[in-house]
């Protein structure tokens, strides 16, 4: 048994989550995986001590005002938006721990009135030898933001990169603060919000570990550490 607080993962699938949980895990947490059609009760929800949403396919563009595109491939799942949203927005309610990775921050940005850029060229992950291979670039973690709080440092750093889609400060819901920023192109790499306790959320993939610099696993700590103080 362990006494660490439970974190909610919401993913595309057991296999998915599992990086993600073993991140939790290695930190002193509980995971606990809420797929596509396993939504938790309100109750269950006051529960929970935080929440991480995952990386995963596409968000519905109905979700935050837009329709498919003539020719667009893209993969959406529904069924994940209609799990993860409204979870994400309960979260928030209750003021509960809450780190977005990816499609996560993506997520946030949609849960709080924000919308994507359907296509960002240069960001997406390639295919070497039948494995998923990141792209990498350059970003810049404002000093004196939360995120540079959590990670211990502002400034210039180099991370990974595996997705298509992404926020930049015209789609940006006006809650939220963007805390670091692709040198490449000003895509925005990070959001925090000002109203919560502990609401981060980061494009890149932390829990790749050997793709990114190891102050990004306190990413995985803060969260663990803020909901076990929740709890």
């Amino acid at each position: 048994m362990t006494d660490g607080p439970v974190i909610a993962i919401t993913a595309d699938s057991e296999a998915e989550a599992e990086p993600y949980a073993d991140a939790v895990r290695r930190h002193g947490g509980v995971p606990r995986l809420v797929l596509p059609g396993g939504v938790p009760s309100l109750e269950e929800a006051r529960e929970l001590g935080g929440m991480l949403v995952s990386g995963g396919a596409d968000i519905h563009p109905a979700r935050y005002g837009e329709g498919p595109l003539p020719g667009e491939d893209a993969e959406y799942f529904p069924e994940r938006d209609e799990v993860e949203l409204p979870l994400l927005a309960a979260a928030l309610v209750l003021d509960m721990p809450v780190l977005g990775i990816c499609r996560g921050m993506q997520a946030l940005n949609v849960a709080m009135g924000g919308g994507l850029v359907r296509d960002l060229p240069g960001h997406s992950a390639s295919e070497v030898d039948g494995e998923e291979a990141a792209a990498y670039h350059h970003i810049y973690i404002a000093p004196g933001s939360k995120m540079a709080a959590i990670v211990g440092s502002g400034g210039f750093v180099r991370v990974n990169s595996l997705h298509h889609q992404g926020v930049i400060e015209a789609k940006k819901s006006p809650r939220l603060l963007a805390s670091a920023y692709s040198v490449e192109d000003g895509v925005i790499e990070a959001l925090e919000s000002p109203d919560h306790d502990w609401v981060i959320g980061v494009q890149f993939h932390p829990e790749r570990r050997t793709e990114v610099p190891p102050q990004f696993d306190r990413l995985f700590w803060g969260l663990v550490d803020r909901s076990r103080r929740r709890s």
